[in-house]
C-alpha cells in the first residue's frame, strides 16, 4: 500500500486517541492536590500534639512514604495514578512507590534476587541507600537523645 505523507499523516491522525487533555490535567490537580491535602493535615496533627516543626514535618515524611509504600503494595497506588497520572508524582509519594514498585513486581523470583535485587536495579542504589542510611542515622541520633 502506497501513500503520500500527507496521506499517512492523515491516517494516524484518524486512528490516533484523542487527548483528553483538560480531564486528565484536572484529574492530575485534584488527586495531586489532595496528597497535598494530606501531607498539611498530618503536620497540623503533629503540630497540635505539641512536636517541633522539624520532627513533625519528619513524621509527614515518613507517613506518606509508608502510605504510599503500603498502597503500592497493595496495587491501589497504581490505581490511583491511572485516574491521576501526574497527579501522583507529588515527589515523597511518587518517589516511594518507584522504590516499591519494582520490588513487589520481582517478589516472585525470591527475597534476596527479585525484591531486593530489583529495588536496588531500578530504583537506583543512591535513593534507597539515601532513605536506608536516613533511617539508621535518625534511630542512632533518637537513641542519643535518650541518654
Amino acid at each position: 500500500m502506497q501513500m503520500s505523507d500527507a496521506e499517512y499523516g492523515r491516517y494516524v491522525e484518524e486512528l490516533s486517541p484523542k487527548s483528553k487533555s483538560l480531564k486528565n490535567c484536572f484529574h492530575a490537580f485534584w488527586i495531586g492536590g489532595t496528597i497535598c491535602l494530606l501531607g498539611q493535615g498530618l503536620m497540623a496533627l503533629f503540630e497540635s500534639m505539641q512536636l517541633e516543626k522539624t520532627t513533625a514535618g519528619t513524621l509527614v515524611s515518613i507517613s506518606l512514604i509508608a502510605l504510599s509504600a503500603i498502597l503500592t503494595g497493595l496495587a491501589v497506588y497504581d490505581d490511583i495514578a491511572k485516574v491521576a497520572g501526574a497527579g501522583t508524582l507529588v515527589p515523597i509519594t511518587g518517589f516511594a512507590n518507584s522504590v516499591v514498585a519494582p520490588a513487589v513486581e520481582f517478589k516472585t523470583e525470591g527475597v534476596i534476587l527479585g525484591t531486593c535485587a530489583k529495588m536496588f536495579t531500578i530504583a537506583g542504589p543512591v535513593i534507597v541507600y539515601g532513605v536506608t542510611a536516613s533511617i539508621v542515622y535518625g534511630v542512632i541520633y533518637w537513641l542519643s537523645t535518650l541518654l
